[in-house]
């Protein structure tokens, strides 16, 4: 009986030892995370997914920050060639064009990138001031959640924060579009505090009227294709001017005439080379050199009734998009109508819009061609090359604008710059409000953001502090940028608002605060206030984010013929 015992008691003790070590083995099984995704994907969460936003989109608005205002320093951008030649490099500090030529692999960096895009598309210029913008709220943001404040009621505290600041810098714009004398002048300012922050800079009021005359000549119209910016090495800047009518990169045919009163402009875009056989796998046997002459003298025939059917459209000039080979060009000499051969596609289009004709690719229907019209077609000199001129177009508003410069670095910015002023004058033509620059705007919201959270309750007045905040590092970068005491500068700035001044800015060339309205730094309202959107939704969208899952790359199969 004792040995029966014993037994029994050394069963039971291994029997609790094994469902011991069993449940231990349970409990560590469901410690260790369950992956359902495949073998390449992955996850971040929380904390891990949030902070890897933050950080992301911090280093961007770093990144493009010290290119901000008046005396902000320029980027170099060394381009990798695609077919294995030597990389190209761009002198720059216009944001939309440094992110990019940059690769970006941070999800919330790409927001970013793509907000500035979405700027440089809609109004061309603010597009370094939307991403410092967004990256400063989500750096207040980062600060809001590590506080234990929820991203929800930052988002929410936000909203109210930019309906604000919306209505403040509305309640705060002028609108001179009545008075064409004091709208004109509003443009001037506007073109010059654009071209102020740019390469063009030294000579912002040369460039400034330019702009201006340009816009102007559109006549309320924001299609910019009937501007073209031409840019020719050689000479200074200030040597660059406006041309009259339309500039074309081309040369006129051998023999032909170089210059036409009262022209009738056919636009077409066919093949204009010797018509050979355009069957693939085709092959012709002659059984002598006379029969190949037989082929060519049909060839030259085809071609020949070709453009008979072209001048039947009684013109003076023939442009195509395509090349013209010699012998359709002695035809048209002949025929004494000046032929430009390979315009290419954007050329051509644009010829269309500002002769007022049509592009044509068959020629059997005279009578239905709309024929572009122009008073004066010649050869002029630029620098040592030389173009084509078209004056008194069908559309008035076409004018050319001549850009010179030392090296293509310099006029590649030239352009980059001159675009950007085009595009704000032109939005500011159709939306005619303006407000004040040099961080007259920016104070004006935090101050009227920051009242708002000190009749706020609640944890919501935290984040509209903290929107103000942001705000205020618009200015503070800018004071930054051109090395003065942004701390000093930026307490003084917002004194000078508390006591109502509401025209006080930053004057960066005293290093001081100056009168905007005396010192003539305007900017477009349409520009700040979409700075103020595109900003605040990229933050939210990208605060609100709480897991970033990345996708397995889908396999490829290879295809194996049947």
């Amino acid at each position: 009986r004792s040995h029966l015992c014993s037994t029994r008691n050394h069963f039971g003790a291994l029997s609790i030892e094994y469902l011991t070590s069993w449940k231990r083995g349970a409990e560590m099984a469901s410690l260790q995370p369950v992956s359902v995704f495949k073998q390449a994907a992955g996850e971040e969460k929380a904390e891990t997914a949030r902070l890897s936003s933050f950080v992301g989109a911090v280093a961007i608005g770093d990144l493009v920050k010290s290119t901000l205002g008046p005396k902000g320093m320029d980027k170099i951008l060394l381009l990798s060639s695609t077919h294995g030649g030597e990389p190209s490099m761009e002198v720059t500090n216009d944001g939309a064009t440094i992110l990019k030529a940059i690769g970006v692999d941070n999800p919330a960096a790409k927001v970013l990138v793509d907000i500035s895009k979405v700027q440089d598309d809609v109004v061309g210029d603010g597009t370094t001031s939307v991403v410092v913008l967004a990256a400063e709220l989500l750096r207040e943001a980062e600060l809001l959640v590590a506080s234990k404040v929820h991203p929800q009621t930052v988002i929410s505290g936000w909203r109210k924060a930019v309906d604000c600041a919306r209505k403040a810098l509305t309640d705060a714009a002028i609108d001179n579009g009545s008075d064409p004398e004091k709208f004109k002048q509003d443009l001037m300012n506007i073109a010059s505090t654009t071209l102020g922050s740019k390469i063009l800079h030294q000579y912002k009021e040369y460039f400034s009227t330019l702009a201006v005359d340009a816009v102007l000549k559109l006549k309320g119209s924001t299609n910019l294709e009937a501007i073209q910016i031409i840019k020719k090495l050689g000479g200074n800047l200030n040597d660059s001017y406006l041309e009259e009518g339309f500039l074309l990169e081309k040369k006129i045919g051998v023999n032909q005439p170089k210059r036409l009163e009262n022209a009738r402009v056919l636009i077409a875009n066919t093949a204009m080379d010797a018509d050979k056989i355009k069957i693939f796998g085709s092959k012709v046997r002659v059984d002598s050199t006379a029969k190949v002459a037989e082929i060519e003298l049909a060839e030259k025939e085809k071609m020949k009734d070709k453009v008979d059917m072209i001048l039947k459209h009684d013109i003076t000039c023939f442009i195509n998009r395509q090349l013209i080979y010699n012998y359709p060009e002695q035809l048209f000499a002949d025929a004494g109508v000046m032929a430009i051969e390979h315009a290419d596609f954007e050329g051509i289009e644009r010829l269309a819009l500002v002769l007022g004709g049509e592009i044509v690719s068959t020629f059997g229907n005279p009578e239905k061609v709309k024929l572009g019209r122009c008073k004066l077609i010649e050869e002029v000199m630029i620098g040592e090359d030389k173009l084509i001129r078209f004056s008194g177009v069908a559309l008035g508003a076409a004018c050319s604008i001549v850009l010179r410069g030392a090296t293509q670095q310099i006029l590649e910015e030239a352009e980059r710059s001159m675009h950007d002023a085009l595009c704000v004058l032109s939005q500011t033509v159709k939306e005619t409000r303006t407000v004040f620059g040099g961080g007259c705007s920016e104070m004006l919201m935090a101050n009227a953001v920051q009242n708002l959270a000190a009749q706020t309750p609640g944890k919501e007045a935290i984040a509209i502090e903290a929107f103000a905040k942001a705000l205020r590092q618009l200015p503070t970068a800018i004071a930054d940028n051109a090395g003065y005491d942004s701390s000093e500068l930026i307490a003084n700035l917002r004194a000078a608002h508390s006591k109502g001044n509401a025209t006080a800015g930053l004057d960066m060339e005293q290093g001081a605060i100056g009168n905007m309205q005396e010192l003539g730094i305007t900017e477009s309202f349409i520009v700040k206030q979409q700075v103020l959107l595109s900003a605040a939704e990229a933050a939210e969208m990208i605060l609100r984010v709480d897991d970033i899952i990345k996708a397995a790359p889908r396999k490829r199969v290879p295809d194996h013929g049947h």
